[in-house]
C-alpha cells in the first residue's frame, strides 16, 4: 500500500480533478495531506485504472510519482502499449522539463503524430532537437534525417 498524487490518480483512471473532489466530498474516496499535496491510498483507485498494471509497473509508478524522470518516461510508454497517450503526455512532459532526453524524444514523436496531443510539428521538432543536442542518439538521426530531406528538395 502506498500514496499516489492526484494528478497522478488522474492519468491511471482518467477520471477528471473534478471528479475525485467530488468523491473526496462524498467520502467514497478518502484523501490525506502531505506536504501541501492531496495523496489517496493506491488500493482506493486501483479497482478504477483505466488499464490494468502489472506487479512491476507499481515501482515504476511509485517512482515515476516521486519524481524520476527515467521512471516517469517509463510509465508514459506503459501508457502508450495501453491506448492512452494523454496519461503518457503527461509523464513524458514532467520528464522532458527535468531534461531527459528520452522523454524529449518520445514527447516530440508525440506532437509529430498527434497522439496525446494536438499535432504541432513545431513543437515535436523542438523537442527531438533538444534531446539530440543532448546526445541521445536516436534524436540526433532523426535530425540528420529532416536535414538531408530539406536539402534535398
Amino acid at each position: 500500500m502506498f500514496l499516489i498524487s492526484l494528478p497522478a490518480a488522474i492519468t491511471l483512471t482518467g477520471w477528471s480533478e473534478r471528479t475525485f473532489w467530488r468523491r473526496f466530498a462524498e467520502g467514497s474516496i478518502a484523501r490525506q495531506t502531505v506536504k501541501g499535496s492531496s495523496m489517496i491510498l493506491f488500493d482506493l483507485i486501483e479497482p478504477h485504472l483505466c488499464f490494468p498494471l502489472q506487479p512491476d509497473d507499481l515501482s515504476v509508478l511509485e517512482s515515476a510519482d516521486a519524481g524520476d524522470a527515467r521512471a516517469q518516461t517509463d510509465l508514459a510508454l506503459i501508457f502508450l502499449a495501453n491506448g492512452k497517450p494523454k496519461g503518457a503526455v503527461y509523464w513524458l512532459e514532467l520528464a522532458a522539463r527535468q531534461g531527459y532526453a528520452d522523454a524529449m524524444n518520445w514527447l516530440g514523436r508525440c506532437y509529430l503524430a498527434a497522439e496525446g496531443v494536438a499535432k504541432d510539428e513545431n513543437v515535436g521538432i523542438m523537442w527531438i532537437s533538444k534531446a539530440a543536442a543532448l546526445g541521445h542518439v536516436i534524436s540526433h538521426g532523426q535530425m540528420q534525417g529532416m536535414r538531408e530531406m530539406m536539402l534535398a528538395k
